[in-house]
């Protein structure tokens, strides 16, 4: 059988998904992309987040380019879709996913990146998207980082092909937090556990308003009662904003209370 190329790890408070191509830089071929949506699939409803990160020097290369040119020979054209769906899973997955770029993330790799929640880069990580020295726009590299960057910065990544390092990342936006290198994952695994200390369904909800406000929802009125409706909603779920209120007024602190947050 061949070794799975997802390898999926129980932290206890958080699943950590580990792309295993590094012979490949974890380019994204078939096997790649079933494994990531069967590991989705079966951790619906488990871990509050998941950490996603890569073997070696690379945290993904995009698609496996040299498969898809097979895959066109043969008339196979379900490559694209394949990867959108991973994309598109991730977004709507409950858990917070939080990205751990451990190096090169290049063309799908920063749609890895941008469709996550959160997301830490070592500091010796460089991001970049090449289609364009293949006459090419990067079509979910493209639209999901001009859904997080202004015009010029993604138009700089887009219509240059040039990377950027790990430093400009952070200062753009694209990526939470730089760290060196060495203590990239004790980074990643403090982060998941800090926000897998909340309430599943508070975090769903906020993750799913992170997407809705300014995205759908524009006129700030609209927007207020958009925030009461979803409070709404986790009261209707779940009894943790009850618990936190008679917490609050008996004197204790509620996770992530506190000057530090911790």
């Amino acid at each position: 059988m061949t070794a799975p190329v997802i390898v999926v790890e129980d932290r206890q408070d958080y699943a950590l998904l580990t792309i295993n191509r590094p012979e490949k830089r974890n380019a994204m071929n078939r096997q790649a992309r079933t494994e990531m949506m069967q590991a989705l699939t079966a951790l619906q409803g488990g871990p509050k987040a998941i950490v996603i990160t890569g073997t070696g020097a690379s945290y993904c290369a995009g698609m496996d380019l040299k498969e898809s040119v097979t895959d066109r020979e043969q008339g196979i054209t379900t490559a694209n879709q394949e990867w959108r769906d991973v994309n598109v899973a991730m977004r709507r997955h409950p858990a917070i996913m939080i990205a751990a770029v451990n190096g090169y993330a290049l063309g799908g790799g920063v749609t890895l990146i941008n469709v996550c929640d959160l997301a830490i880069a070592a500091d010796t990580a460089e991001l970049g998207m090449p289609e364009i020295g293949f006459a090419t726009y990067p079509g979910l590299a493209g639209p999901s980082t001009q859904l997080c960057l202004g015009r010029k910065r993604a138009g700089w990544m887009i219509l240059t092909g040039k990377r950027i390092d790990a430093r400009t990342a952070e200062a753009w936006g694209l990526v939470n937090q730089c760290v060196p290198a060495a203590e990239l994952m004790a980074a990643a695994d403090t982060l998941a556990r800090h926000v897998a200390q909340f309430d599943a369904t508070a975090l769903a909800a906020c993750k799913g308003a992170l997407d809705t406000v300014p995205a759908v929802v524009t006129d700030w009125r609209q927007a207020f009662d958009f925030g009461e409706s979803t409070n709404a909603l986790i009261r209707d779920t779940t009894d943790a904003q009850r618990g936190g209120m008679e917490r609050f007024h008996a004197g204790q602190r509620n996770p992530g209370q506190g000057r530090t947050g911790s």
